[in-house]
């Protein structure tokens, strides 16, 4: 496994607590907005934002196929449309794919361990896959 964040150097192999500090630093107007991890195979997850505003990407190597996650509640301070800026970019979002960063951590650490990912996170195809 590899975890990737900006402006960080990669870390190979990362421990759950690794995963936990990197996540919990994100921000999407910080130094790093961003993080990934990926597996052996070339399948990734990807988070964008940090703390309340994060959106999570899931990437399926074997099937080439991109993603997004959402949750099980509409987001009521971020309407259907609602950009996410972050230091490389903006991603408009729907109300649904707002997670904070303790569910994201919760996600990277599954992923890292090869265990199931969270109930409470849904998939539906990444916009543009």
């Amino acid at each position: 496994m590899r975890l990737e964040s900006e402006g960080n150097a990669p870390i190979e192999n990362p421990k759950p607590s690794q995963v936990k500090k990197i996540i919990s630093s994100l921000r999407s107007y910080g130094p790093s907005s961003y993080a990934s991890i990926t597996d052996p195979q070339g399948s990734y997850l990807q988070v964008a934002g940090g703390g309340v505003t994060c959106l999570l990407e899931l990437y399926q190597s074997d099937t080439g196929k991109r993603f997004r996650a959402f949750g099980d509640t509409k987001n009521k301070a971020f309407p259907d449309g609602t950009l996410l800026v972050f230091r490389a970019g903006q991603i408009a979002m729907q109300s649904d794919e707002w997670f904070m960063a303790e569910k994201i951590s919760e996600a990277f650490c599954n992923f890292l361990e090869g265990k199931e990912l969270p109930k409470e996170i849904h998939w539906r195809p990444a916009p543009g896959f």
